[in-house]
């Protein structure tokens, strides 16, 4: 038996916030792999500085893709959770078989840290806007926070 929460959000608003919420978390798991697979993959001078600073923006992506598929089980959702689901939703691409120099795996990753955050200021206003969800734009503000301070990483890295 299925109950449906009684949270004060109306039929529609659901599912529509769950749709959000897993297409986000789709994009999520491909920055995750891309990340992941720069730390593994990672050469050249500054190995050891790119080693950990990649280790540490995957650790806190973990973070957020649990707690993005969390939140659409608390709204009574299925949260995706296969890698084909993942990149059927996703709108980050991949970026397979590519030897990259660290530079490039930064700017790649800036790239899309910067794509998911104007997807989020989008996504936290239809929450509170159209779908009436305060709690569900709260959590989305605070992942966008997130990324802004991975994406200022990335860039600070960058500069010269």
């Amino acid at each position: 038996m299925t109950i449906t929460p009684d949270l004060g959000l109306n039929s529609e608003s659901r599912p529509a916030l769950v749709r959000l919420l897993n297409a986000l978390l789709a994009d999520e798991y491909v920055l995750y792999t891309k990340t992941r697979n720069y730390h593994w993959n990672v050469t050249g001078p500054h190995f050891s500085d790119l080693h950990k600073f990649f280790e540490t923006q995957y650790t806190q992506l973990a973070e957020t893709i649990d707690a993005m598929a969390e939140r659409a089980r608390a709204l009574g959702g299925r949260a995706a959770g296969s890698l084909a689901e993942f990149l059927q939703l996703a709108r980050l691409r991949e970026q397979p078989a590519q030897a990259l120099r660290g530079r490039e795996m930064l700017a790649n990753l800036l790239t899309d840290h910067e794509a998911l955050i104007r997807q989020l200021r989008a996504d936290l206003e239809a929450a509170q806007n159209q779908y009436g969800d305060a709690g569900t734009a709260d959590f989305l503000t605070g992942v966008m926070e997130d990324h802004e301070k991975m994406a200022w990483m990335l860039r600070a890295m960058l500069e010269e």
